[in-house]
């Protein structure tokens, strides 16, 4: 799916953003597997590796915006961006479309809670 123009709650994001959004998934992930394994050498309790569900949200919501095309911040924002640069948005006019924007919004955001749950119960469950 290669969205180039704004579709209420199917894409608002371009190419710019959604490399933005890549580079997010991937910090998020790398600082999720590396916190996991600090905590993990160090011998720190379970309750504080649940502390990885931190970076595991960020690189699920990186990723999952990026394979959406679809920026969650726009989204309740009521803006789109397809420019070359990132961060040059334009106001979605219609109320409707923003509605459903920000439907589309909260799942992402639901489903990013979800991931981040799931991999902090991981780490919180990791024998030592």
């Amino acid at each position: 799916m290669s969205h180039t123009e704004y579709t209420p709650g199917v894409c608002n994001i371009g190419g710019a953003e959604v490399r933005l959004r890549k580079l997010l998934g991937w910090a998020g992930l790398v600082g999720a597997v590396a916190l996991w394994g600090c905590f993990l050498w160090a011998g720190v309790s379970p309750a504080t590796r649940l502390w990885v569900g931190g970076p595991a949200l960020m690189s699920a919501l990186g990723f999952l915006q990026a394979r959406r095309r679809f920026c969650v911040n726009y989204g309740f924002g009521g803006v789109s961006s397809f420019g070359p640069q990132a961060g040059a948005t334009e106001t979605v006019e219609d109320a409707e479309s923003r509605a459903v924007d920000r439907r589309t919004s909260w799942r992402i955001v639901g489903t990013s809670v979800a991931i981040a749950l799931i991999v902090a119960v991981a780490a919180y469950l990791t024998p030592t």
